[in-house]
């Protein structure tokens, strides 16, 4: 069986849209690399994922914002040639790109189920704020690699929703902090 990571930026406040820029319109786009002192262990995780990883999942919007970036982003390149998995039910197939690798469409949270039954590593969910909700709520995430920052927003995308639904315990795997404020949290979803 396949294990789902979501992995992302955060502020304390549970806002993970725009960190890198205005992308989704919010006031604050860009909060990720505003007003924080530069502190290159902040950011090991990232390259600690890479490790683990076997293949990207994306909603459609992060798939949108990446797909034109990534494939020629020094910053990205051991993620090019991995398989991607954009989870949609409009993203028509002509929309994918070329050069990113081998990319497939699931066209629900049924799908993603079923491709978790499948053999194979960890599957690595970047951005994607709206998808991450659904899967949570359906089950389907096994972990959560965040980098909490010390920035309160107010509005924007969560990462998790707010119905009313069965309780998930959380056992922190790892945990570290830096002295620019971020918080590094890492959480097996136990079941």
């Amino acid at each position: 069986m396949r294990e789902l990571v979501y992995t992302g930026f955060m502020s304390l406040d549970g806002v993970v849209d725009s960190p890198g820029g205005p992308v989704e319109g919010h006031r604050s786009g860009g909060w990720v690399f505003q007003d924080l002192d530069f502190v290159p262990e902040a950011w090991s995780l990232k390259g600690e994922e890479l490790t683990d990883t076997t293949a990207l999942m994306f909603g459609r919007r992060s798939y949108e914002a990446f797909a034109p970036v990534w494939p020629g982003s020094a910053d990205h390149a051991g993620y090019k040639d991995l398989p991607k998995y954009v989870v949609s039910a409009t993203l028509p197939d002509n929309a994918l790109v070329d050069d990113w690798g081998p990319t497939t469409i699931l066209r629900s949270t049924e799908d993603v189920a079923a491709f978790k039954e499948g053999e194979g590593g960890a599957v690595f969910l970047h951005g994607s704020a709206e998808l991450a909700r659904r899967l949570s709520d359906a089950g389907l995430i096994d972990r959560y690699h965040l980098l909490v920052f010390p920035v309160l927003l107010g509005a924007g995308k969560s990462l998790f929703g707010r119905a009313d639904r069965d309780k998930y315990m959380l056992r922190l795997r790892e945990s570290e902090s830096y002295s620019n404020g971020i918080l590094k949290l890492v959480y097996d979803v136990e079941r």
